[in-house]
């Protein structure tokens, strides 16, 4: 139970900062944000694990960048149909 508080924990942090340093409007709310950190640091993590053999610090960086780049990702093909109205098709 305490390993699962600590993966959302890291994920909420990891997804705040990872939102705090992308410009422009999010169309995720707090449980994306939690995903979003999650999945960054699971997959930043394991990528920079792979790649250097000493990760201490670096991890949280990797996790961070991936974090934002899963952000742009989603902005990118599900955020546009969040924020469009009915008379922005013409």
């Amino acid at each position: 139970m305490g390993e699962i508080l600590i993966f959302v924990l890291v994920g909420l942090v990891v997804g705040l900062i990872a939102r705090l340093l992308m410009p422009g409007p999010d169309p995720i709310g707090i449980i994306g944000t939690i995903v979003l950190g999650i999945v960054g640091a699971l997959i930043g993590g394991w990528i920079f694990g792979a790649i250097l053999p000493d990760t201490e610090g670096v991890d949280w960086i990797g996790a961070i960048v991936v974090a934002m780049l899963l952000l742009f990702l989603y902005r990118r093909f599900a955020g546009g149909r969040a924020t469009r109205t009915t008379t922005d098709r013409f």
